[in-house]
């Protein structure tokens, strides 16, 4: 028996907009809310999905981020250590300036304003 825990999955922002836009060709029309994550979606995904997965594998490659951190940190692009601290603000887990760096290093990697 799996629990709806066990079979969580994690998407990008960039799948969102993706999966709604498949969505919406098939269907005549979609939901309202389905409209505003679109409309979302579209305004803030700034890398294509194959770039998302990239990054997403590279930050888990670091081996002190968890999944849900490198989905949040593909989706927010963070460009300063305050931007990464942020994210980390809320959670347990204390990060060094090194740290920061190689996080920040490999989003730069991805994405260039």
């Amino acid at each position: 028996m799996t629990t709806k825990e066990d079979s969580t999955k994690f998407v990008s922002l960039s799948e969102v907009k993706n999966i709604l836009k498949r969505v919406d060709k098939e269907r005549e029309e979609l939901s309202y809310e389905q409209r505003i994550a679109l409309e979302h979606a579209q305004k803030f995904a700034k890398l294509s999905v194959s770039k998302v997965n990239g990054l997403i594998k590279d930050l888990m490659n670091l081996g002190f981020l968890e999944e849900i951190h490198a989905y949040q940190i593909a989706d927010l692009l963070p460009s300063t250590s305050d931007d990464v601290k942020t994210i980390f603000a809320k959670e347990r887990i204390t990060l060094d300036e090194s740290k920061i760096k190689k996080i920040l290093d490999i989003v730069n990697k991805y994405y260039i304003e």
